[in-house]
């Protein structure tokens, strides 16, 4: 894993050391600058997909390599990496038997008590004995004080007990025949890309002129999209709104978004990212693949 972060550092140096900024907004990596900054840091191995967008836009991009041998030679690296366990797998077993010695420990404080005893049995030898009882009346009259000592202890565990059954009846009595309230399910937000309803990739454009893109998207999650717009994450020649409105989308609908381009004067090529976002306009989905508009602008 850290083999794998090490070449995608070199790679980066190699391509002139960018930003994950810049290589997130002006050079069109299909993920977050966070997702690539994670996936150099050698902590855990990122998706296929990131991997391949740190890639591809340095690589192939900026370095001008063949996109499918890249392609094929860093998928070989990644599963590589994939195959390897993660040191967290390993286990550790040395905690057992770390508080073994200190049953030497109390060998000798049972020793220090035994000499401390033999200190006390010889005070006790000083101090005159207690008169024995008279009679055997009065033997019977006077229990020892351990005796007392184990009465009070039992009389106190039996108290304890009968309260302890009295609030588990009360308990039962007062909860038997309530349902128990249905176990909620925690809402799951997601989508799924559909389909390019106009304009699909690789269409040719005239310089200049101006066409609709719309994309078709699902809600598979289970909840309610609102307020919700797709937002463009990279620059480019064509122009457009920075952001989009999504449809309110309930789940399991689908949503048809519009956004309205305008090709460059030149010939070339344009292609323009989005990402959902929220309507305080914060990412969502920020390991997904980003929808995209891929067209060609040819000469009439």
């Amino acid at each position: 894993m850290g083999a794998f972060a090490d070449r995608l550092l070199k790679l980066k140096e190699e391509a002139g050391d960018p930003s994950y900024a810049e290589m997130s907004a002006r050079l069109g990596a299909a993920a977050s600058k966070s997702s690539l900054a994670s996936a150099a840091q050698g902590r855990k191995l990122p998706s296929w997909e990131t991997a391949w967008e740190f890639v591809r836009v340095l690589a192939v991009d900026r370095l001008g390599r063949d996109p499918e041998e890249t392609e094929r030679e860093w998928r070989e690296l990644w599963e590589r990496a994939k195959a390897v366990p993660s040191p967290d797998d390993t286990d550790t077993d040395t905690v057992d038997g770390a508080a073994a010695p200190m049953a030497h420990d109390d060998t000798a404080e049972a020793g220090t008590a035994h000499d401390d005893g033999a200190k006390a049995s010889t005070a006790h030898d000083d101090e005159p004995a207690p008169a024995p009882p008279t009679t055997a009346a009065e033997a019977v009259k006077a229990p020892a004080p351990s005796a007392r000592r184990n009465r009070v202890l039992v009389s106190a565990m039996i108290a304890a007990a009968i309260i302890l059954v009295g609030l588990t009846g009360f308990y039962l009595a007062t909860t038997t025949g309530q349902d128990d309230p249905p176990a909620r399910t925690p809402a799951k937000d997601d989508s799924a890309f559909v389909g390019d309803i106009t304009y699909p990739d690789g269409s040719e454009v005239r310089p200049g002129s101006s066409f609709k893109k719309v994309w078709r998207i699902r809600n598979i999650g289970t909840t309610s999209w609102a307020g919700r717009r797709l937002a463009r994450i990279n620059t480019g020649p064509c122009r457009s709104p920075e952001t989009v409105p999504i449809p309110p989308t309930a789940p399991g609908q689908t949503a048809d978004i519009s956004v309205q381009v305008r090709a460059p004067d030149k010939p070339g090529n344009c292609r323009i990212y989005w990402k959902m976002t929220d309507a305080q306009g914060q990412e969502l989905f920020p390991d997904k693949r980003p929808v995209f508009l891929d067209v060609r602008v040819s000469a009439p």
